[in-house]
């Protein structure tokens, strides 16, 4: 990772960011900033930081919600600052997917040491926010899809499946995989949920499963994104 890595400060103080732009600049950084969670999601997406450093106490959004929907796209490390030091409120951050955890007040030393390890541990420059298949566009920041530039209306959990297809498009997602992220392991078996819940996002693409343009079924296994021409099958 180089020396001059972007890392995006996410925090309604504004002395506090000050306090971290400067420390970072100092030792080599480029800083941008956010002070709330709609702004880190965006600079996030336009951006492509190598690291976030990120509070959870948001004017508008919770940390750990920020958190999730980062981890929809954005394959870089997560630094969490917070005053919140109790194990649960640390375990439930880091499955959110979080990589470290600094309880303020923090040694400026110890943030730039966990810095660089988390450099170290996952370096690279996130993936693309936004997939663009001609006509379907799925922008995994804004959570936003659309056909042939109309934009189409999802569910929560509708979209949720859907991001997970498109982080492996063009790969088979098993049936396994899908229900454990979506439901949990108590529901790996629950086949019936992803039939009801790719049946509305068909209908909703216009996908006919017949002869499909988007999702393609693999009997038994699971399901794939398709990706080009030359991955359309004839039939289901």
């Amino acid at each position: 990772m180089p020396d001059d890595a972007k890392i995006l400060v996410v925090d309604d103080d504004d002395a506090i960011r000050k306090f971290l732009r400067i420390s970072l600049t100092a030792s080599g950084y480029r800083v941008i900033e956010a002070r709330d969670g709609e702004g880190a999601l965006g600079k996030a997406a336009t951006e492509s930081p190598a690291l976030v450093v990120l509070d959870l106490g948001l004017p508008d959004l919770d940390g750990r919600e920020v958190v999730s929907r980062l981890r929809d796209w954005f394959t870089g490390p997560i630094l969490i600052l917070s005053v919140r030091s109790t194990e649960e409120e640390k375990v439930a951050v880091l499955d959110a997917g979080a990589d470290d955890f600094v309880v303020k007040p923090f040694g400026v030393q110890e943030l730039l040491a966990r810095v660089r390890a988390l450099l170290r541990a996952r370096p690279g420059v996130p993936e693309a926010p936004t997939l663009d298949l001609g006509a379907l566009k799925v922008d995994l920041a804004a959570r936003t899809v659309t056909v042939n530039g109309r934009e189409i209306g999802l569910t929560r959990k509708e979209f949720d499946l859907l991001a997970l297809l498109v982080r492996s498009a063009g790969k088979v997602v098993t049936q396994r995989q899908l229900l454990a992220d979506l439901w949990g392991e108590a529901h790996v078996h629950d086949t019936q949920y992803l039939r009801v819940y790719v049946g509305q996002i068909r209908a909703k693409l216009g996908d006919d499963p017949a002869n499909p343009r988007f999702i393609r079924t693999e009997p038994g296994i699971g399901y794939r994104l398709l990706v080009g021409a030359s991955d359309m099958p004839p039939s289901v």
